[in-house]
C-alpha cells in the first residue's frame, strides 16, 4: 500500500469520525442530542459478541487477538461467548471443509439477529491454496460474509482492522426502519445509492 493511499484513507476516517461526533452535540446546559440510529449502532458496534469458533490454524492468530497483547476488548469485542445464541459475530477462522459446511450453517442460523461475519484467512475467503473437492471455495457460498481479511494467516492487526472496519459497516445500518415497520432496507439504501426500482421508476 502506498503512502499516499494510506494518507487518503486516514483522511478518510477523520472525516467519519468528524461526521460522527457532529451526530452527538452537548449543549451548555448538559443536554445531548443524537438519533436513535446512532445510539443503536453505536451500542451494537461497541458491544460485538463473538462466537467461540476456530476451524484451523487462523484460529490460533484470533486468540492471540484477544490475548493481552492486542486486546480485543478495547475495541468491544473480547467477550468470546460459548453459545451462538449468546453471539452476534461469527469469525470463521481457518479452513472450511464441505463436511464442516452444514455444521457452520447451523451455528449461523442459531444465531439471533442483528448478527455479523467476518471470514478470516484465504481460506475462509476464497478456498486458500486447496482448490480440492473437499474444501469449501469461500465461506460466503453458506453465509453472508461482511468483511473479507486476506493473508494465510492474517496477522492480528488483520483482524483488528477488520473488525474496525465492521465497526464501520455497523454504524451505517438503520436499524429504526426495522422498529417502525417500514420492512426491509435494501443494501443500495444502506449505502445511499439509488436502487434499480428507483431508477426505472424516475
Amino acid at each position: 500500500m502506498g503512502v499516499g493511499h494510506a494518507h487518503g484513507r486516514q483522511e478518510d476516517n477523520s472525516k467519519s469520525m468528524a461526521k460522527q461526533r457532529e451526530e452527538v452535540v452537548e449543549s451548555s446546559s448538559g443536554i445531548i442530542t443524537s438519533t436513535v440510529d446512532f445510539v443503536f449502532n453505536w451500542a451494537r458496534k461497541s458491544a460485538l459478541w463473538p462466537m467461540t469458533f476456530g476451524l484451523a490454524c487462523c484460529a490460533i492468530e484470533m486468540m492471540a487477538t484477544g490475548a493481552s497483547r492486542f486486546d480485543l476488548d478495547r475495541f468491544g469485542a473480547g467477550v468470546f461467548r460459548p453459545s451462538p445464541r449468546q453471539s452476534d459475530l461469527m469469525i470463521v477462522a481457518g479452513t472450511p471443509t464441505l463436511k464442516m459446511g452444514p455444521v457452520i450453517k447451523r451455528v449461523w442460523d442459531q444465531m439471533p439477529e442483528p448478527k455479523w461475519c467476518i471470514a478470516m484467512g484465504a481460506c475462509a475467503s476464497t478456498g486458500g491454496p486447496f482448490p480440492t473437492y473437499s474444501t469449501l471455495q469461500g465461506v460466503d457460498r453458506i453465509v453472508p460474509v461482511d468483511v473479507y481479511i486476506p493473508g494465510c494467516p492474517p496477522r492480528p492487526e488483520a483482524l483488528l482492522y477488520g473488525l474496525m472496519r465492521l465497526q464501520d459497516k455497523i454504524m451505517q445500518e438503520h436499524p429504526t426502519r426495522f422498529v417502525f415497520g417500514k420492512g426491509n432496507v435494501s443494501q443500495a439504501e444502506v449505502e445511499g445509492t439509488p436502487s434499480e426500482d428507483a431508477e426505472s421508476a424516475a
